[in-house]
This record gives C-alpha cells, structure tokens and sequence, in this order.
C-alpha cells in the first residue's frame, strides 16, 4: 500500500464542516500592527482577552471552559473589528496564528484544500518542469503556518511546527496527495521529521516517524544533473536543503567557465555545491564539514555521479580551523563556497553570530586567489541582508581585498517570500570575485 492510498482510506473531516470554534479573541487597542502590516503572528502581549477560553487562562471565568489550546477561533480587533481566524495555542509566546483574513472565509477543509491546490499551483508555475523535488508547502508563505513539506520524488517529509496546524496535517496531507496524483504523481511514502527543538516552545514533544506505510528512507532524487541519495530519517532538517537549487548552478556555471579551478567548498553537508562545481568541469573540489555523516554522505554521493578522490576530496573538519591552517599553508582557490548554518536562531545571539560570519569570510577571503571567486550567504532570517552586507563588506576590509559583486541572490521560488512575513525571508547568498592588488 502506497501513502496515497492510505490516505485516502482516513475518515477525515467534511468539505464544508466549519472548524471555528466559538471562542473570540480581542486585541489590545494599538495592538495588531504587525498583522495588519501583512504579518500572521499575534503575540501573546497583544492580547485584551479571550471569550470562550480554558479556566485558566481566561480572564473572564463566566466564558471559560469553551476553548483548548490548537482551536481555531475568531480574531476581532479591540472595537470588534473581524481580523480574520487564527489557532490559539497558550503554551506559545506567538499566542494566534492566522488561517484566514476575513470574516466571509471561515475555515473548512475546503479552505484547507485550496491552500494546499494553490500551493501547488505556484510550484508548477515557478519551478517549471523542474518540480521533481521542491518544497510544495512553506508555512506561512503558503498561508497553512507553521508546517513544512518537501517532496523528493514520490515521498513526502513534513515537520510540523505549531499545534494548530498539526491537527490539521493529515487533512493537508491528504489534499496534497490528491493534487499530486492528478498530475501523476503517486505518494509512496510520507516521513515526519518534527524534532525540531522549537516544538518544545508550542508545549509539544518532538517526534519523528513514518506516517503511513513504511518505506526504504534513503531517497534517491536529481537536482541540477547531480545524482543524490536522501536520507529523509536522520539528515538535516528534512534531510536535503533545496533552497540552494539554483544558487548551486549560479556558482557552478562560473566554476564552467574558469580552466579546471580548484574549489573549495566548505559546510558541504551533502557535498552539493561541490558537485555541481566538478560536473561543470572544476579541476578539483576540497569538500569540508565537520560531520562525519555528512562527509560520508557526500563521498557517497561523489561516487554515485562518477567522481573520484583524484576530482573531490573530502575531510572532516571545523571550518573554523581549517580555514587558517590553509591560509598558513599557502593554498588558494578559484573558488570559495562558505554554506554555514545558521549561527543565530534568536535576535539576541545576533552579535555573536555577526562574529561567526566576519570571521569566516575573513579567513575565505584570503584563499581566494587574486581575481577568483567567493560565494557566501546566510540562512538566519535574524541575519538581515543590510546587516550580512555590512559584515562582509567589514570583513573584505580586514582581509586587505575588493569585492566585485557578480550577483546576489535569495532562496529558491518554491521557497516564496511572502512580504509582511519576515521569517520567510531567510537565505541571503552572494557571489564576488575578490581582487587583492587594486
């Protein structure tokens, strides 16, 4: 039995059942900016108070009781203005998450499953006939907050991130599969990767697992060419980063057009700048990561497309110290790729992640060659791009080179940046030739 099929077999709830509850939700007065700006969070701060709410947390106890945590409630601002529907979620600082805008659309599976319709509608419309692997489902800027969706190939990894929406998953799921199987695309199998630790936030315990029928968990999926192997079980995140997909063919055309460089590719996860780099035609790769699942991963991947240690090399290493040890060995690059992960999840560890990304593209810079290339970007959204350009632009001077920017570029269209929303808006990625005697 495929996903697709044991999904269809659910008893899910009716087109036009209504999901709203009838509790109401009033803002503060004054409170709300960010939603009206085009957000969809409302914090726990902006609240005046909640009719229908548990005992506990209402402040009106003739109302309570009505109300638990995950329901789907009216939002009405303090005059009683309708803001929309959103889910409560008490346990969360982010106290409302927004479903829908307006009073006219309450919501109903039939609302669901437009949402999930739309979704994927834009991928076809943006990805083009590239739709083989991509994120179908992104949170906010999908309008279905707080859950993810990838699909590589013919299985689906999902993390569900906020207690509203994870009632709805299955719902989501369902719908999903269905658009997917019209354009002939059955669903063999569906893994949740919900361990991420900001669950703990939304009073939820963090789970990982098969939704479904079982199924082989290391997928094989093509991506600019390059051949891979998924492991949706016990990779990052959801196992592959696809918000790179065309940043990779951006510094791999370079990579083409330069007589076999030397590339050095440094948080190379599952190797993917790197290989894009070597089937472009780079003389050799220097793949870098300090995790030694990574680093086998991507050997693994090396051979699977062909390419021996003679064309890509890996090593397990902290990019922090090898970068030095290079610097003082003499070597220098053609290319320098800096992929990091995130170095702040919070706007409070900004500074020292402002330190983390100086550092590191000092330390890039100088293996840049005179007249070579350097690719860097950032995926915190706390990061913000005036603030990752003044960081480098520091970091340039400190390292005693120029920068001639070739481009700059975000995360891929399947990733949308929905405007209002600034946590979608997340990978900034930058590609200069660096210049040391001007």
């Amino acid at each position: 039995m495929t996903a697709a099929q044991w999904l269809k077999e659910l008893k899910l709830p009716a087109e036009d059942q209504n999901l709203v509850s009838s509790a109401v939700v009033y803002l503060k007065k004054g409170a709300g900016r960010s939603l009206k700006a085009g957000g969809q969070w409302i914090y726990d701060n902006e609240i005046d108070r909640v009719e229908g709410a548990p005992a506990q947390e209402s402040p009106r106890p003739e109302t309570a009781g009505a109300t638990q945590d995950g329901d789907i409630l009216q939002v009405l601002d303090f005059d009683g203005y309708p803001l929309g529907y959103g889910f409560i979620n008490t346990h969360s600082k982010i106290r409302i998450r927004m479903l829908s805008r307006y009073q006219t659309s309450p919501v109903t599976p039939a609302l669901i499953r437009k949402r999930v319709r739309d979704a994927w509608a834009y991928r076809k419309a943006v990805m083009g006939d590239d739709i083989s692997s991509c994120r179908v489902i992104f949170g906010e800027a999908d309008f279905l907050p707080g859950i993810t969706i990838d699909k590589f190939e013919d299985v689906l990894v999902i993390e569900s991130l906020a207690l509203g929406t994870d009632r709805l998953k299955l719902l989501i799921l369902r719908d999903l599969a269905q658009a997917l199987e019209e354009d002939g695309i059955t669903i063999r199998g569906i893994y949740e990767r919900s361990d991420a630790k900001v669950r703990k936030l939304e009073g939820m315990e963090l789970y990982k697992g098969f939704i479904g029928p079982t199924f082989d968990t290391d997928v094989p999926i093509t991506e600019n060419g390059i051949r891979y192997i998924v492991d949706v079980k016990d990779g990052q995140k959801t196992g592959f980063f696809l918000d790179q997909k065309y940043n990779r063919a951006a510094i791999a055309k370079i990579a083409g057009n330069l007589p076999a460089p030397r590339v050095l590719d440094c948080f190379t996860h599952t190797g993917s700048f790197g290989l894009n780099c070597a089937a472009a035609g780079a003389g050799h790769v220097l793949s870098v990561d300090a995790s030694e699942l990574a680093i086998q991963q991507a050997r693994e991947n090396a051979q699977r497309n062909g390419f021996g240690e003679d064309r890509v090399t890996y090593q397990t290493a902290d990019v922090f110290e090898l970068l030095p040890a290079l610097e003082e060995a003499g070597e220098r690059y053609d290319i320098v790729i800096l992929d990091p992960p995130a170095f702040t999840k919070s706007r409070q560890a900004t500074k020292n992640a402002i330190k983390g990304y100086r550092e590191i593209n000092i330390r890039g810079m100088r293996l840049v060659r005179d007249g070579g290339y350097l690719a860097t970007c950032s995926c915190s959204h706390f990061m913000e791009e005036d603030l990752f350009r003044k960081t480098i632009h520091e970091a340039a001077r400190s390292a005693r080179v120029r920068l001639r920017q070739v481009e700059f570029r975000t995360q891929a269209p399947d990733h949308p940046i929905l405007w209002g929303d600034s946590e979608s808006y997340y990978l900034k990625f930058f590609i200069f030739q660096v210049s040391r005697e001007v």
